[in-house]
């Protein structure tokens, strides 16, 4: 049975595990009704004409957890941001861990969607946010909403920051064969409040799991919003990241995604502004290696005017590994004034390895300053004999002009210990140990 067979012929027992009268059952069997009649994505849509499911649909996936898997601190602490105090919602195999988590309700709401999907106190908020700015004509998307059940719910009220930033970190155990997890993320920053995020998705074990996450995020007046993905994860995992932004005036929310592992990595990243005077950020690093693809699908809707929005991703792509950037930006007719940014840099430092990449621009408005670019190439061989000709290494000078290739990326990140960690991560990646930060 193919897996678009087995996710249909499933959902009943899905819903036979949840409350009927929960507030999105309903938005559950319209969501796989839209699925049913779609399908998954496939090559010949132009959104996916670089990357391939269809190796992932005919994986006998189980697709809920059968057993409770127990971990210990120490056997994921390096997976955690330890070097600073943090709230903490972690899964094992989708089901929460109570022991591996602290959570709060101290002014702020940072626990579980599950709790949000079945408690009368916070229904409404579910309703004035839950699934409303998640896309109703993506398949995945709607496929994750048929089957929502478990994920990170953060509530932060207006004038409120937590004191510490917040972890969403979802663990496989490989206790399954092959597993599908469907996490779902609601996120609400209310006016003049304050949020920082880190998500990671981590497989802890060689067998092969697929991740169909969505999150959505609502940032309100003057809010600020400062999320970061970490994706380093195993050769045999999976993931499709669907993140919807909606921004009201004069706020601000920076995205910035770290793609250095997993089997094939799709993030979709959708920000809506609302309002005027508006910033967003979407930047990002990615460094593969061996047969890695990782495909990034951006999109800034600036519909008010004097708004401002910031792409920045680079890339670095080695041995047989193939990276997608498709980035588009529509500016509305009434979206004058607005400031636009969109770059795309990529390096081949391998004659195997392969970028496809798509900037766009739709411009309605005729007062805005709006630019986009792309670039491919390898390192630059002046640069390099510079650097050996003072002492250096060949594989350290490599190393060197990468770090300077991604160091306008990392310049934005507002955690030092996050910084300090993605270098890390970079320096394993390049294979060298470089002892200094960017």
């Amino acid at each position: 049975m193919e897996l678009k067979e087995k996710l249909i012929a499933s959902f009943m027992a899905f819903e036979n595990q949840v409350d009927l009268d929960d507030p999105v059952h309903e938005m559950r069997s319209e969501a796989l009704k839209n699925f049913e009649a779609k399908g998954f994505p496939h090559r010949k849509m132009e959104a996916w004409k670089y990357t391939s499911l269809a190796g992932l649909q005919n994986v006998d996936f189980s697709l809920f957890p059968k057993a409770d898997s127990d971990l210990e601190y120490r056997d994921v602490k390096a997976y955690f941001l330890h070097e600073i105090d943090t709230y903490k919602i972690v899964f094992i195999d989708g089901i929460y861990s109570s022991y591996l988590s602290e959570t709060t309700h101290d002014g702020v709401d940072i626990c579980l969607m599950s709790s949000a999907l079945s408690k009368p106190m916070y229904r409404p908020i579910i309703d004035v946010y839950f699934n409303k700015v998640a896309s109703r004509e993506d398949s995945l998307t709607s496929l994750n909403t048929a089957f929502t059940r478990e994920g990170a719910y953060i509530y932060i009220p207006k004038h409120k920051a937590p004191r510490k930033p917040v972890e969403i970190i979802h663990f496989s155990t490989g206790n399954e064969a092959a597993q599908m997890l469907q996490p779902r993320n609601l996120i609400i920053v209310e006016e003049n409040a304050e949020l920082q995020v880190i998500e990671r998705h981590q497989s802890l074990t060689s067998n092969e799991v697929l991740t169909n996450a969505v999150t959505e995020i609502f940032a309100g007046k003057n809010a600020i919003v400062d999320y970061y993905k970490v994706q380093n994860d195993a050769s045999t995992a999976s993931l499709i990241d669907n993140t919807y932004i909606d921004q009201k005036a004069n706020s601000q929310v920076s995205v910035h995604t770290f793609s250095f592992g997993g089997k094939l990595t799709r993030n979709n990243l959708n920000f809506y502004q609302d309002g005027e005077r508006i910033q967003s950020t979407l930047k990002g690093v990615t460094i593969l290696g061996e047969k890695q693809h990782v495909d990034h699908h951006t999109l800034v809707h600036h519909q008010q005017p004097n708004c401002e929005s910031h792409q920045d991703y680079k890339g670095i792509f080695g041995s047989r590994s193939t990276g997608v950037f498709n980035g588009k930006i529509i500016v509305d007719q009434l979206a004058q004034k607005t400031n636009a940014f969109q770059q795309n840099n990529n390096l081949l430092i391998s004659d195997k390895a392969e970028v496809n990449t798509k900037p766009q621009l739709e411009i309605f408005a005729d007062d805005v300053r709006c630019s986009h670019g792309c670039t491919i190439g390898q390192l630059d061989k002046d640069a390099l004999f510079y650097l050996r000709s003072r002492g250096i290494p060949e594989k350290e000078a490599s190393a060197l002009l990468m770090y300077a290739f991604a160091n306008n990326v990392l310049e934005s990140v507002r955690i030092p210990e996050v910084k300090a960690r993605i270098n890390k991560l970079i320096a394993q990646k390049l294979g060298v140990d470089i002892g200094f930060d960017l």
